[in-house]
């Protein structure tokens, strides 16, 4: 087997984000010869956060590894499978005592794959330290899985630039999530590592970040502090292909954008 290949889906969000992935997603991993389907749903149910049925039925769409951020916690459900399903993850960067994990190990063709989910600090909740976190589950894990692939759920391109140097050489992939906005800097580093500063969202393309976008554009006008409300129609998604070498190292990163 010369080389894994990932699928990582950008923020799923509400309805529309979670139809086109049932709708869509065997289709990519057929026409890609996927091996493992990673995707950020923090935001799957009602737009902001996650519940018990919401994560069960996108893994019943053929995702393995469901990433998540800073509305983990808004539906209170989550908390007991967090603790018994390995592979929902919250940021492991939570403060120690968190309910779930921040890392999980699943195996491909029998090969062990490890998924790190970490959360930045800049202009979001102060919470520990996402750089000495990434540390601290590196030196648990490299010596039973080198392909090691890391959502960077933050808001800042600075914060998610630094850290994907930070990694370099050591972390198979880092790709950032939050912003709902797919970049184009995806780039290999020179240590080997595949990087994107975000890869975009899952869902209603005509939206504000999967938002209605008459509210949203009322609130901008008006400061009017209406509640947002997830945008229904025609569905985007968006993420990356990524191509990884036995070897840990990342061969190719390639955007996808859908509908």
């Amino acid at each position: 087997m010369n080389a894994i290949r990932i699928l990582a889906l950008g923020d799923i969000v509400g309805r529309s984000g979670r139809h086109i992935v049932r709708d869509r997603l065997s289709h990519l991993v057929t026409m890609h010869s996927v091996d493992l389907v990673i995707a950020n749903g923090e935001n799957a149910a009602h737009g902001r956060g996650i519940t018990k049925e919401v994560a069960k039925e996108l893994f019943s769409y053929g995702i393995h590894v469901i990433t998540t951020g800073n509305h983990i916690w808004r539906f209170k459900d989550i908390i007991s499978m967090l603790t018994l399903e390995e592979r929902l993850l919250r940021p492991a960067n939570f403060p120690p005592g968190s309910e779930g994990s921040g890392h999980c190990i699943v195996r491909v063709k029998d090969f062990p794959i490890c998924v790190i989910n970490l959360q930045g600090r800049i202009y979001m909740r102060a919470i520990d330290c996402p750089f000495r976190k990434f540390d601290e589950i590196y030196e648990r894990v490299q010596s039973e899985a080198c392909i090691i692939i890391i959502d960077f759920h933050a808001e800042a391109t600075s914060e998610k630039k630094a850290m994907g140097w930070y990694v370099d050489g050591r972390a198979s992939a880092l790709f950032g999530t939050h912003t709902h906005v797919q970049t184009a800097d995806e780039t290999i580093l020179p240590g080997g590592t595949a990087y994107i500063t975000d890869i975009g969202m899952t869902g209603a393309q005509d939206s504000v970040i999967g938002m209605d976008k008459e509210k949203s554009i009322k609130n901008f006008l008006l400061h009017s502090y209406e509640s947002h409300e997830v945008a229904q129609g025609l569905a985007t998604i968006c993420g990356i292909l990524l191509e990884i070498g036995c070897d840990g190292k990342a061969k190719k990163i390639e955007r996808i954008n859908c509908s």
